[in-house]
């Protein structure tokens, strides 16, 4: 029995289930809106709405809570680069940080007075080509 487990499998380990959603967590936040499957969409959706109700404290609690969910990963730099990080010169850091500090800076304050349903599910009227699974736009609201 599946009694108390929410979560759609989706045909995957539960490893790689983990890294899909969020590498899919990571374009949604980058992009805006991002075209998947329809139980993909629904099932990243959950995880998207705990991304920016975190985001809304500005806390070091919820940015690493944050990291743990994306699972980030920070490439060490060199004491040069450091220095250029600094003072303002951020090329050297890889996506991953980018993707933290455009939830903390873009999409929280964005969604400070909205009490939850940040993310939108439009579905398309044809099929996909190939399997023929139904597509959506997962995407923020402006």
């Amino acid at each position: 029995m599946r009694h108390r487990n929410r979560s759609a499998k989706l045909g995957r380990t539960t490893s790689h289930r983990r890294c899909l959603f969020a590498n899919m967590l990571k374009s949604l936040i980058l992009n805006g809106k991002i075209v998947t499957t329809v139980p993909k969409a629904k099932e990243l959706r959950r995880f998207a709405d705990k991304m920016v109700t975190l985001a809304k404290t500005d806390s070091l609690a919820s940015r690493r809570q944050v990291m743990a969910a994306l699972m980030v990963r920070y490439n060490t730099l060199t004491p040069k680069e450091r220095r250029a990080a600094k003072g303002g010169d951020h090329s050297a850091y890889n996506s991953d940080r980018k993707v933290v500090d455009h939830l903390f800076s873009t999409l929280g304050p964005r969604f400070k007075e909205r009490d939850g349903g940040y993310t939108r599910i439009t579905r398309f009227a044809t099929a996909r080509v190939g399997d023929n699974a139904t597509t959506c736009c997962l995407e923020y609201l402006p």
